[in-house]
C-alpha cells in the first residue's frame, strides 16, 4: 500500500503536494519522493528514504526544487526492492524524460525487464514500477522517431500501449519533459480519484488529500 498525490493547475506544487503526502503517510513510510516539470521543461526529482519529513528536510537542506505547476509525489511501502534511496518513488525512465508514480503490482515485470534489457535499456534500481516507466519512455520513443503521434498527447498514447503489456495492478500518475502541461493518470484495481477545481486538478490514491481543495471529485474506474 502506497500513497500517490498529483497536481497540475495554477498554483505551486510542491507545497500542495507535501501536503498532501503528509495526509497519506499512513499508506507508507519506507520512502518518499516528489518529481516536478518546470517551465522549461525540466525535470526534477527528489527521493529519501523514511518518513515525509525526512524529505522535507532534504528539500530544504540545498536540494530544493525549482517553482513548477505541475508534479507528483509518492509516499512507500515496500514491496518490490529494500527500502532504499534508488527504489523509492518517482521513478524515471533511463533517458531522464519520463518520471512515474505507482501503487500496485506489475507481476510480469521480470519478463519486460528482459526484454527491454535485450533492447539496450538499463535500470538502477529493484522495482517493478521503474519497469513501467522504462517501459512507457521506450514507446513514447519509439512513436516520436516514427512520427506517429496523431492528435493528442503522445504521452498518452504511450501509457495505453504500455498498459497493453502490463499484468497486474496499478494506479499511477506519469509526466513526460516534453509535455510540461501534460499529466497522465491510469489505474486497475488501485485506487485513484481526481479532484477538479478551477483551472486545476488534484490526484491522489486517497480523498483526505483533495478534500482541501475541492469537492468536486472523479473516482477513476477500472481500466
Amino acid at each position: 500500500m502506497c500513497g500517490i498525490v498529483a497536481y497540475v493547475g495554477r498554483k505551486i506544487a510542491q507545497p500542495l503536494l507535501i501536503e498532501g503526502l503528509k495526509r497519506l503517510e499512513y499508506r507508507g513510510y519506507d520512502s518518499a519522493g516528489i518529481a516536478v516539470i518546470d517551465e522549461h521543461g525540466g525535470l526534477h526529482v527528489r527521493r529519501a528514504v523514511g518518513r515525509i519529513s525526512v524529505l522535507e528536510n532534504t528539500l530544504h537542506n540545498g536540494k530544493s526544487l525549482p517553482e513548477a505547476h505541475l508534479g507528483m509525489a509518492h509516499t512507500r511501502w515496500a514491496t518490490h526492492g529494500a527500502p532504499t534511496e534508488a527504489n523509492a518513488h518517482p521513478h524515471t525512465d533511463d533517458a531522464g524524460q519520463i518520471a512515474l508514480v505507482h501503487n500496485g503490482i506489475i507481476e510480469n515485470y521480470a519478463a519486460l525487464k528482459q526484454l527491454l534489457t535485450d533492447k539496450g535499456h538499463h535500470f538502477s534500481s529493484q522495482t517493478d514500477t521503474e519497469v513501467l516507466a522504462v517501459l512507457i519512455g521506450d514507446l513514447y520513443a519509439d512513436l516520436k522517431s516514427r512520427n506517429h503521434v496523431g492528435n493528442g498527447s503522445a504521452l498518452q498514447r504511450a501509457v495505453q500501449a504500455a498498459l497493453h503489456q502490463v499484468e497486474g495492478t496499478y494506479g499511477i500518475a506519469v509526466v513526460c519533459k516534453d509535455e510540461p502541461d501534460t499529466l497522465v493518470v491510469a489505474r486497475k484495481g488501485s485506487p485513484l480519484i481526481i479532484g477538479v477545481g478551477q483551472e486545476e486538478y488534484v490526484v491522489a490514491s486517497d480523498s483526505s488529500a483533495i478534500v482541501e481543495h475541492t469537492t468536486q471529485v472523479v473516482y477513476l474506474n477500472d481500466h
